[in-house]
C-alpha cells in the first residue's frame, strides 16, 4: 500500500495539542513555559517549550492508541527502504549499542572495525561482547584510515567462525565508503548478520550520486544520525531493520533498556518532519547541495596552500569504495601551520566553527541548508587564512606513529578492564600497562586507546604531544594525560 508521505503524524499531532489548548497537570514542571525563567524564554523563545510535551499522556494518550509515534516511524521505513525503523532521542550512541545488543551477547564475538567510533567501545563495555578487531585500510601517507574491506571481513570470520556477526562503520567522517554490498555479501553467506554505523549518512537513500545506503547495500541494521546530514536537533537518530537474521522484538527491547523514559517530542518532530521534507524535496535539495560542494571544493583548491582530498585521494585499492563530497576535508598541510591552530583561528577571527581538525587537515561539512551566502563566508574566511597562516606557526611538533604501531594488543575484554580495580600513574610510567578507559582524539571520536589494550609508547606519545599541540581528548579522567588510567596490579591481564 502506498503511504502518504505528505503527512508527518508527530508534528500533526503535536499541533492538534496545542490547537485544543491541553492542560498538563503532568511533567514537565515548566508547564507550556509558563514556569520557565523569563531569561531563559528570552534566549530560547516559547516555541521550544510548547512542542516539550509528554509523549504518551501528552503528544498520544495515556495508552498511545492513536499510533502517533508508530505511524511515524512506519513512514520513515517506507522513506529509507527498510522494512522497520525505530526512532531515538538519544542519539546514535544509543542506537548502535541496542543494535549490538541485539546480535551478540557477554562473551560472544563480533567483528568490527578498529575505525569504530567511541559508542561501539561503551557498547562493549556494557555488554561483555568480545570483540574481533578488523583494521581499516590506511592511507600512511595522509595518516587516515578507510573503513576495512570485504577481504577482511572474509579472512575475520574464516579464523572466527563463530562471530556472531560484524559491525562497520561507512561513511567515516571524511567522506569515505565501504563496500557495503561486498561486506553484507560476506556476511549472509554464513547466516550473520552486518550492523552499519552509517550515522553521517542520514541523507544517502535520497540522491542517486551519493554512496550507497545500507539498507539498500544489504545490511540487516542501519544506524543513523538525522542531526548529522539531516535537518533533525541534536540526538536525533534512527535505527533500521531489515530481513530475519536480527530479531525485531529483540532489537526494540534492548533500545528500550537503554533508553529513557521520557523521549523528547521536539526530537521525534525533528527526525518526523525531516522524513517528510526529503521525501518532498531531497533529490532537488541534495542536488543543489552537490552542485554548490563541487564549487566550494574547486574554489578551496585554487588557494594557495590548500589541498581538497577528493575521491582520487580517497578512493581505489587499499581505500574507500565509493565518496561522499559533501566533507569538505581541506589538507592545509602547505600554509604550514596546523588544523588545531586553523580551526582556533577562523573561530577568533571569523567566527567560523568547523566539524574535523586534526594535525595537518580542517573539514567544512556542508548539508542542503547551506548555500552561496554560506559559502562566501566559508571562503573568504579561507582566503584570509591562508594570508594570515605564516603568523600563526606550525605548534609544537606531533609524533605521528605508523598504522602498525596504531595497534596496541588487546589482552582482555574492555569490559573486564574498564571494571576492574584500576590506579592512575604518570603517563612516563604507563608504557605496559592495560589501560582502564577510553582515550579519544574528538572529533571524529575513534578512540585511540581502548580499555583492555596495552599501553605502548607510540600511542602515548602521539596522544601525549597531540595534545600539546591542540588535539582534544575529553574522555580520560586526566584530559591533559599528565597521568593514565590502568588496571591495577593483577588485574587485566
Amino acid at each position: 500500500m502506498r503511504m502518504d508521505h505528505t503527512q508527518a503524524p508527530v508534528l500533526d499531532a503535536l499541533a492538534a495539542y496545542q490547537d485544543a489548548k491541553q492542560l498538563g497537570f503532568s511533567p514537565p514542571g515548566h508547564k507550556h513555559a509558563r514556569g520557565a525563567a523569563p531569561e531563559v524564554r528570552a534566549v530560547l523563545g516559547d516555541a521550544v517549550f510548547l512542542g516539550d510535551v509528554l509523549a504518551s499522556g501528552g503528544l498520544d494518550d495515556r495508552r498511545t492508541r492513536s499510533g502517533v509515534l508508530q505511524r511515524a516511524e512506519d513512514l520513515m521505513a517506507d522513506a529509507v527502504h527498510a522494512e522497520h525503523t525505530f526512532f531515538s532521542t538519544c542519539g546514535s550512541s544509543l542506537s548502535v549499542k541496542a543494535a549490538m545488543l541485539s546480535v551478540a551477547w557477554h562473551g560472544e564475538k563480533l567483528l568490527i572495525g578498529r575505525d569504530a567510533h567511541k559508542s561501539v567501545v561503551a557498547g562493549l563495555i556494557l555488554s561483555g561482547i568480545e570483540p574481533v578487531w578488523i583494521d581499516p585500510q590506511w592511507d600512511a601517507g595522509r595518516h587516515l584510515a578507510h573503513p576495512p574491506s570485504a577481504e577482511a571481513f572474509e579472512r575475520a570470520f574464516q579464523e572466527h567462525p563463530d562471530a556472531r556477526g560484524a559491525l562497520v562503520t561507512s561513511p567515516t567522517p571524511y567522506g569515505s565508503a565501504a563496500d557495503l554490498a561486498a561486506i553484507a555479501e560476506v556476511c549472509h553467506r554464513r547466516g550473520r548478520p552486518l550492523v552499519v554505523d552509517e550515522a553521517w549518512g542520514a541523507h544517502l537513500p535520497f540522491h542517486p550520486d551519493l554512496p550507497s545506503w545500507a539498507m539498500d547495500a544489504g545490511a540487516d541494521v542501519c544506524v543513523t544520525s538525522i542531526h548529522k546530514m539531516g535537518s533533525g536537533l541534536e540526538q536525533g537518530s534512527v535505527f533500521h531493520l531489515q530481513g530475519d537474521l536480527v530479531d525485531h522484538d529483540t532489537l526494540a527491547s534492548r533500545a528500550d533498556l537503554l533508553g529513557t523514559t521520557s523521549p523528547s517530542v521536539l526530537l521525534y518532530a525533528g527526525i518526523d518532519g525531516w522524513r517528510r521534507q526529503m521525501v518532498s524535496d531531497g533529490r532537488d535539495l541534495l542536488a543543489g547541495a552537490l552542485d554548490l560542494a563541487s564549487r566550494v571544493r574547486q574554489e578551496i583548491e585554487d588557494i594557495d596552500g590548500m589541498h581538497v582530498n577528493d575521491r582520487a585521494d580517497f578512493c581505489g585499492p587499499g581505500a574507500g569504495a565509493e565518496f561522499d563530497p559533501l566533507p569538505v576535508v581541506v589538507d592545509i598541510t602547505g600554509l604550514g601551520t596546523s588544523g588545531y591552530r586553523a580551526a582556533d583561528w577562523l573561530r577568533e577571527n571569523h567566527h567560523i566553527d568547523l566539524h574535523l581538525v586534526d594535525h595537518r587537515r580542517i573539514s567544512a561539512q556542508l548539508t542542503h541548508a547551506d548555500d552561496a551566502e554560506t559559502a562566501g563566508r566559508l571562503l573568504t574566511a579561507l582566503r584570509d587564512l591562508a594570508r594570515t597562516a605564516h603568523t600563526l606557526g606550525p605548534g609544537p611538533e606531533m609524533v605521528i606513529p605508523s598504522p602498525a604501531e596504531l595497534r596496541q594488543p588487546q589482552v582482555c575484554l574492555p569490559r573486564d578492564a574498564y571494571f576492574s580495580a584500576t590506579e592512575d600513574v604518570p603517563v612516563e610510567e604507563a608504557v605496559g600497562r592495560v589501560a582502564a578507559e577510553m582515550m579519544t582524539p574528538y572529533p571524529p571520536g575513534i578512540p585511540a586507546v581502548l580499555p583492555g589494550e596495552r599501553l605502548t609508547e607510540p600511542v602515548l606519545d602521539y596522544l601525549r604531544t597531540g595534545i600539546e599541540a591542540g588535539m582534544n581528548v575529553p574522555d580520560p579522567a586526566d584530559p591533559l594525560l599528565r597521568t593514565v588510567r590502568v588496571c591495577a596490579d593483577g588485574e587485566g591481564s
